[in-house]
């Protein structure tokens, strides 16, 4: 099987503050204030068919970040969401992962950032399955870190320096034969996964960590009217590790990952049932068009 590329080696197009540009040529300064003070925020977006889900509502929040963290991007949501299918066409791709990321650039060094420019790039590129559970549900770690408190950082922001732990705990997962981890809260409560939002299920009832301090997803939100829809009840709440034995079932959701079933995180074990794989179901529809919310 060949070795995949490097991302840094590819034939294709970036889109690069207003351009496409060949896929090895788009690059930044060494000085660039992002690269030294996590200045930046990113969305992960998925197309199918041609179509890229909720595409405006990942430019929205995209926009949204950069202002969180003191930037305002010069680019409007259209023009964010258009120049996103460009990139899509100019690489010739109907299914793919696309990649926007903003950041500030090398115009100004130090903590302050007062004059560095806003940048934006958009790549993107046929990404299969992000995490495989296999039969039995994915093996999850219970990560060494803990999702910060709202007071000591802007936690509604989909931004670079927050994925740090989730680095970092998902490579001590991997390092100890997990594929991934859940993640705790300050207060020691259920959070989430290193890149995912978590769902449980008990006697038919779906359950969910409020997002007070991790990233309300897009596809969490998704899923919540999906489940409503059904007629699922969903509560969302303060969820105890103590608590994690009692559920029956436990799935991940994330744009990258998608619905993908848990069936285990540290000692506790899940099954992979009928309203897991039923919401599976109803995602797959609904983002190809199938199913109308």
């Amino acid at each position: 099987m060949a070795e995949e590329p490097t991302y840094d080696d590819r034939d294709g197009f970036i889109w690069h503050d207003g351009q496409l540009v060949p896929w090895r040529d788009a690059k930044v300064h060494v000085l660039t204030h992002a690269m030294h003070y996590a200045s930046s925020v990113f969305e992960g977006v998925r197309a199918y068919d041609g179509a890229i889900f909720e595409a405006d509502w990942h430019s929205r929040r995209l926009r949204e970040s950069a202002a969180m963290l003191g930037f305002d991007l010069p680019w409007s949501v259209e023009q964010i969401t258009a120049a996103c299918y460009e990139t899509m066409q100019a690489n010739g791709l109907k299914d793919a992962y696309v990649r926007p990321v903003a950041w500030r650039g090398s115009e100004q060094m130090g903590v302050s950032a007062q004059r560095t420019k806003p940048h934006m790039a958009i790549a993107c590129w046929y990404w299969g399955q992000y995490l495989d559970p296999g039969a039995g549900g994915l093996k999850l770690d219970i990560a060494p870190w803990r999702r910060p408190a709202p007071f000591t950082a802007p936690v509604q922001a989909k931004a670079a320096g927050l994925y740090m732990i989730a680095t970092m705990s998902k490579h001590h997962a991997e390092a100890r034969g997990f594929q991934d981890a859940l993640m705790f809260d300050y207060r020691g409560q259920v959070a989430e996964a290193t890149g995912a939002n978590a769902f449980f299920v008990r006697d038919g009832v779906i359950h969910t960590p409020s997002p007070d301090c991790f990233l309300n997803g897009i596809t969490r939100q998704t899923v919540i009217k999906l489940a409503k829809r059904r007629g699922i009840e969903v509560q969302e709440r303060a969820i105890w590790p103590e608590e994690l034995e009692s559920f029956e079932q436990f799935f991940l959701t994330g744009s990258a990952a998608e619905i993908v079933p848990v069936g285990s995180a540290g000692p506790w074990n899940f099954e992979v049932g009928d309203l897991t794989r039923q919401i599976q179901k109803d995602y797959s529809e609904l983002v190809r068009g199938k199913l109308t919310l």
